[in-house]
């Protein structure tokens, strides 16, 4: 499995790249391990307010739906269109093609609280047993 050392992690298995006050949000490579085949995803609306914590979009595998929150408090400025018609890009490549968001930050201090790799790889460590 993969973990970049270069993004921030949540407890919802989501990543974030940061870059200035813009962050692109995906789903992890154990989140997607877990749905299986991704078969759709209902993405937000672009200009859309979003607060931490809120859904925001949806991932529909073989196995289940599952939501996908928000991991900061800002505005949606793009939405990876290119997954319609191309889900399984998200089991795919999850770190890249298979992005599903950007949101640009309110406040930068939320990323504080994101776990780095280290820590996400310990916490996936304990999911498993």
């Amino acid at each position: 499995m993969q973990f970049p050392a270069d993004l921030k992690y949540t407890k919802e298995h989501e990543w974030l790249r940061v870059d200035g006050d813009v962050v692109t949000v995906g789903v992890t490579d154990f989140a997607q391990d877990a749905l299986g085949d991704v078969v759709y995803v209902d993405l937000p609306e672009v200009d859309g307010a979003v607060s931490a914590g809120d859904t925001v979009a949806e991932i529909e595998s073989v196995k289940a739906v599952s939501d996908v929150y928000s991991p900061v408090t800002g505005q949606i400025v793009a939405v990876n269109e290119e997954l319609d018609g191309s889900e399984e890009s998200i089991n795919e490549d999850p770190y890249g093609a298979g992005w599903l968001f950007q949101i640009k930050l309110a406040d930068v201090a939320e990323l504080d609280g994101m776990m780095d790799v280290a820590a996400y790889q310990a916490f996936v460590a304990e999911q498993e047993h």
